[in-house]
């Protein structure tokens, strides 16, 4: 199996940001992965694609400070949050 490149890893997961189960997170996860997933390591890839596996419900409540994210997705959801608010 080959590996995939960088960049169709990026277009993976933008991909995957748009095409959500709830209109809102499609347009929260596109606007984020649209001005953040480039300068991202890969480690903090694997850790987008690992929230982007989340229920969009749940990712909503986290996103919307409803209901606190769990502790291995805390930082990168408040980093979402924070982009979403300074729109």
């Amino acid at each position: 199996m080959t590996e995939e490149s960088h960049e169709h890893r990026l277009k993976r997961l933008k991909m995957r940001s748009m095409r959500r189960g709830i209109k809102e997170m499609d347009l929260i996860l596109m606007r984020f992965s649209e001005a953040r997933l480039a300068e991202m390591n890969p480690e903090a890839l694997d850790l987008y694609e690992n929230l982007l596996e989340e229920n969009d419900q749940d990712l909503y409540q986290w996103v919307s400070g409803q209901t606190p994210a769990p502790q291995g997705l805390a930082g990168l959801i408040e980093e979402i949050a924070e982009h979403v608010s300074a729109r």
